[in-house]
């Protein structure tokens, strides 16, 4: 577990991340190389789930090598499925990523959401959802893997 205390605000016990696939992790379903490192990094700490619509049929070989849980939703109702994924682990200990119009509730639901702008963009809905916004994956991750970071963004 994480555990992260932010002044005047709010202390974070953090026993999962779950991320998005494309446009969070991936671009063009391809695994973006900088997250690798990093994700491998946080599962000594907290466990890794990954859970995708799998738009490009590739989460599953690209994620092969890496500590995580893969979760492929089907199509229709992907911002519930990803909601009710977290609910189940309990939001309240979850740090989730993402950028799609469909990680909207999961990231509000998170005790912290991050919201990543990248090639793909990021849905506006989301960005509003999400307690911080990074501009790339390296950076959301970071803030995880260096808390002073975040304690600098969220504090009161």
């Amino acid at each position: 577990m994480l555990e992260i205390v932010i002044p005047g605000a709010e202390t974070f016990h953090l026993e999962h991340l779950v991320a998005d696939y494309n446009g969070t992790l991936a671009c063009d379903g391809r695994l973006l190389p900088e997250s690798v490192d990093a994700i491998r990094r946080l599962s000594g700490t907290m466990n890794i789930h990954v859970i995708t619509a799998d738009t490009f049929g590739q989460a599953r070989k690209e994620l092969a090598s890496l500590p995580c849980e893969i979760a492929i939703l089907p199509p229709g109702n992907q911002s519930r499925a990803k909601l009710a994924y977290i609910e189940k682990l309990g939001s309240s200990h979850c740090a989730c990523i993402g950028n799609g119009r469909n990680d909207r509730r999961m990231l509000a639901a998170a005790a912290l959401g991050i919201a990543v702008v990248q090639r793909e963009g990021a849905a506006m809905e989301t960005l509003s959802a999400a307690k911080v916004v990074c501009p790339d994956i390296r950076a959301a991750l970071e803030l995880l893997l260096n808390p002073k970071r975040l304690i600098a963004t969220l504090r009161d």
